[in-house]
């Protein structure tokens, strides 16, 4: 799947077209548990027998990710290298689709199927308040070392000791050469009216006002009502004004490929699938900034082979095997000193910029903090009040 290739099996699809953090999601962060637990139906893969402890599920490992999110062959390279069996799912779809599935099996502490998921880091940090995930062994996770800095202390889960990163990802500006005519560096591009009715934002709160926010002075790691009321405000006067398109989830790339839109709101790993086909289109982060996504990987309490879900974690995190994965997924790593093996691999995704990213564009990243169910409810809801949606 790896997107500077010419020719693609599935075009233009990626896990982050997978991400249940739009419109649904927000509604059932605003509408609460209950309506949460009035669609949730069974979990058909649950059953009464229980989690168990680490080593009941012996050499078995239930591995539950979403799709395109893996390397071919990295799973049968594992089970050679551990001597386990893995059942490995790309049946993680959405992330409150997911919670409100397994809820009810967690809190009873009965299987859910699987003893290793990937949500996102928003999802693990209820995970974790909820008491639903194990805490990790770090003596079994020696590669832990090779985290990234900014990514080891988070607001979700302090010292990660209940989940570790799988894949980050930029939330900046992609634009249309040919459809601009000039090159766009800054939030104020979004405006001009030159591209009045050719500005796409993102529906999601976070994602779309992360950026805006920062272009005012304030930063989305540390929010306040306000803050997101006066970027919630700047974008309802540019609405207003005509200036923006629509307000989209994933599906703003036929639109920016055609040159109906200038300007979107973009995901760094769409625009490298999207660039190779089209070398009009780039993606930037802002001057002022732009915000990251984080995908983790954590064990479910009811994990029946914790041992064996802690041994996948270290052998992803061991450089050379994790340079496999982002060749193939092309996110951002979240390792440090990637360079020189993915070098290895493709020496062209080792220099591409929205894979491999220098520290200066790092630098400029915000990640937002986890959110009380109270404040997230709050700003969901004055953004909406925004998008109408």
């Amino acid at each position: 799947m790896a997107g500077n290739h010419p020719t693609r099996p599935v075009p233009y699809l990626s896990r982050r077209r997978f991400l249940g953090r739009g419109a649904a999601g927000a509604a059932a962060v605003v509408l609460g548990p209950s309506l949460l637990a009035a669609c949730g139906g069974d979990d058909d893969s649950a059953s009464s027998g229980g989690g168990g402890g680490e080593n009941s599920g012996g050499k078995n490992l239930r591995i539950s990710n979403w799709p395109f999110y893996i390397a071919d062959g990295f799973v049968a390279s594992f089970q050679k290298a551990s001597g386990l069996k893995v059942s490995y799912k790309e049946d993680f779809n959405d992330n409150e689709e997911w919670f409100a599935k397994v809820k009810d099996s967690l809190k009873a502490g009965q299987d859910i199927g699987t003893d290793l998921v990937v949500p996102s880091e928003f999802m693990a940090a209820r995970l974790i308040r909820l008491g639903w995930l194990d805490k990790l062994d770090d003596s079994k996770l020696p590669n832990k070392a090779n985290l990234r800095s900014d990514l080891l202390d988070s607001t979700a889960d302090a010292k990660r000791e209940h989940s570790l990163p799988y894949m980050s990802g930029m939330v900046g500006l992609a634009y249309n050469r040919k459809a601009t005519g000039r090159d766009i560096t800054s939030i104020d591009d979004l405006w001009d009216p030159k591209f009045k009715g050719r500005v796409t934002l993102f529906s999601d709160q976070q994602d779309g006002l992360g950026m805006i926010m920062q272009s005012l002075g304030d930063d989305p790691a540390n929010p306040t009502e306000e803050a997101v009321q006066k970027a919630a405000d700047k974008v309802a006067e540019e609405k207003d004004k005509g200036q923006i398109r629509r307000f989209t989830g994933n599906d703003y790339a036929d639109d920016l490929a055609s040159g109906n839109t200038a300007i979107a709101q973009a995901y760094s790993g769409d625009v490298v699938q999207l660039a190779a086909d089209n070398p009009d289109l780039n993606f930037i982060v802002p001057e002022s900034g732009g915000t990251t996504f984080v995908d983790v990987m954590v064990i479910p309490t009811t994990t029946r082979n914790k041992a064996g879900a802690e041994e996948w974690m270290n052998y992803v995190y061991d450089r050379a095997n994790y340079a496999k994965l982002i060749v193939a997924v092309q996110y951002v790593p979240v390792l440090t000193d990637m360079t020189d093996e993915l070098t290895k691999l493709d020496p062209d995704v080792a220099k591409n910029p929205l894979v491999n990213p220098p520290a200066a564009t790092l630098d400029k990243l915000a990640i937002w903090p986890s959110l009380s169910d109270e404040d997230e409810a709050k700003y969901t809801t004055i953004y909406a009040d925004v998008t109408g949606e």
